[in-house]
């Protein structure tokens, strides 16, 4: 058995850690390139959304370099992601591949019965191993995010953003190839003494939410890498979903890490106060909840024509206004332009600056202005 799986952001480090531990051999695809998109563009349904296209080109890649099985996760609710693995599977099938798809759906109630669908993936593994397994690919995954907070935070304050972005490279490169916990320790300590021993800059730094759908935040290519190019322009950027929280929250019945669902949902309830499917309740929730944190603006991704998005969109106008935090909304599908989306970018992110300065200048002046009324009346 020769496995592969769909890349979504970094994800490819734990999931390749996680089946070597079950002993199997396994076929990362190649990085997403335009190739790739092609690929899914070509044979996947017009209409179909743009992680839909991507994850079939990557499958498409993977099968041609040895891959046999395709490991895959299931969903379901008002989102077209529960449907990813059968669509994709029969176009695959059409195409004359031979191959299995193991397809991990979220378990019932135990999360036991999620360990014994990872176990069924090994190679004569004792249960054991199973969890030693999850247990180590979890540790990667908790110390690359730990390595991308600090990332998102020195970029757009440091004067040489070239080295700041090499660092980040480099520690994705280093944990994949990590295998034990000290040698991963190693790697983020050096990585975390090299951001904070870089050169900074006194410009001001705006802090703005990414939010909206889980793949569209979490996998740089299918949003034009808007991460680093908000970076660039000197724009603190905090992902409103991390892989951690995904994967506690949808294979894991939240039994890993304390969920914030709760808090989220609670911030959603007097916009969106019932599920809508994907990521839309939680698009609406974070945004409200980086309004409560004094976040200068959120930007809302998603993939073209998703449904959860839209409503979630509709309910962000009146978020922004209630909430006094300007947001943004950017759909992205294969006709997606890096040009066309700086620009929006770089004018969203002067409208931020123009309107903390007036802010700034406001509070100043009513501040002088009760001085002054004391004053005269003295």
């Amino acid at each position: 058995m020769r496995v592969t799986f769909p890349h979504m952001g970094f994800m490819h480090i734990p999931i390749k850690s996680l089946l070597e531990g079950l002993h199997r051999e396994v076929v990362v695809p190649p990085p997403i390139t335009q190739h790739t998109l092609a690929l899914g563009i070509k044979y996947a349904p017009e209409s179909a959304c743009l992680p839909l296209k991507i994850g079939l080109g990557n499958y498409i890649e993977a099968l041609e370099a040895g891959a046999d099985t395709i490991l895959m996760a299931g969903g379901w609710g008002p989102c077209r992601f529960g449907l990813y693995a059968q669509v994709q599977r029969d176009i695959l099938q059409e195409l004359g591949y031979d191959f299995q798809m193991v397809i991990l759906e979220a378990p019932d109630s135990k999360i036991s019965q999620l360990f014994d669908q990872l176990k069924r993936l090994g190679e004569k593994v004792s249960f054991f191993e199973a969890v030693q397994a999850i247990r180590f690919a979890w540790y990667k995954t908790a110390a690359i995010e730990k390595a991308e907070e600090r990332y998102l935070f020195t970029l757009p304050r440091t004067i040489d953003k070239d080295r700041a972005e090499q660092l980040w490279d480099q520690v994705l490169l280093g944990i994949d190839q990590a295998k034990s916990r000290k040698a991963v320790d190693e790697i983020l300590n050096q990585a975390l003494q090299a951001w904070d021993g870089l050169p900074l800059h006194h410009e001001p730094v705006l802090r703005i939410g990414l939010v909206g759908e889980v793949y569209t935040v979490l996998e740089p290519f299918s949003n034009q890498n808007i991460a680093r190019n908000l970076g660039r322009l000197n724009a603190e950027v905090s992902n409103s979903i991390q892989l951690t929280e995904w994967l506690n929250d949808n294979l894991f019945k939240g039994h890993l890490i304390k969920s914030r669902t709760p808090h989220i949902n609670n911030c959603a309830r007097p916009y969106l106060p019932c599920s809508v499917g994907g990521h839309g309740r939680e698009t609406v929730g974070t945004t409200v909840n980086f309004a409560h944190q004094g976040y200068d603006g959120v930007v809302q991704v998603g993939p073209l024509t998703c449904m959860p998005e839209i409503v979630a969109q509709t309910i962000l106008i009146r978020v922004a206004k209630e909430e006094q935090i300007p947001c943004m909304t950017l759909y992205f599908d294969e006709h997606s332009g890096n040009a066309g989306i700086q620009t929006r970018l770089e004018a969203f992110t002067d409208m931020l600056r123009r309107r903390k300065a007036l802010q700034t200048e406001n509070s100043d002046f009513q501040q002088g202005g009760t001085c002054s009324a004391v004053l005269s009346r003295g």
